[in-house]
């Protein structure tokens, strides 16, 4: 009789067995490639990719900048090496959720600035807040940056910040990324 009952119990779990076994041998899903990066928006930075050298209005050296495109042309990486040895790096990319450019920066001694934009008659313009008021006014200073290229092949990068909520704009930085000769 013991055997009866263990042979029926076998049978029951026949069932069990086979539904396990062909769970087990079905390959998994593959997940879904990330979307591309190659639409338009996503090509509309890219006038600022290279090797440049930067200067000011005056002609002195402000510095070098490397801007490369990373992560299969989803993001522009910038490496920036002021000529005092102040440095920073940021991330650029075309946020396809909000249909805007979007920098963030982050520099050697910790400081960070968040930008959101886009291409305004052909230049890129990325605005933003810091977190800290300005001791003065009270009101977190704005910052607005333009990339603007130019007809010789060179950009020219306006930073200018209000401490009044927009209402005036002071020149924080006016540099002219001309391509640097090939080392």
């Amino acid at each position: 009789m013991s055997s009866l009952r263990n042979a029926s119990f076998a049978i029951a779990l026949l069932p069990i067995a086979a539904s396990a076994q062909t769970a087990a041998t079905k390959p998994a899903a593959s997940p879904a490639p990330p979307p591309s990066c190659t639409s338009a928006e996503h090509r509309q930075f890219d006038f600022w990719l290279g090797e440049w050298e930067v200067s000011l209005p005056d002609g002195s050296r402000a510095g070098r900048n490397r801007i490369e495109s990373i992560l299969d042309g989803c993001a522009l990486q910038e490496h920036w090496t002021g000529a005092s040895g102040f440095s920073g790096k940021s991330f650029n990319l075309y946020n396809r959720t909000s249909g805007q450019w979007e920098q963030f920066w982050v520099s050697q001694g910790g400081g960070r600035l968040h930008l959101r934009g886009g291409l305004q008659d052909g230049a890129m313009v990325l605005a933003g807040e810091r977190e800290k008021p300005d001791p003065d006014t009270g009101k977190p200073p704005r910052e607005r940056i333009t990339w603007t290229p130019q007809a010789d092949g060179s950009v020219r990068q306006l930073w200018e910040t209000s401490k009044d909520g927009g209402a005036s704009w002071q020149v924080t930085f006016d540099g002219r990324y001309r391509r640097a000769a090939a080392d």
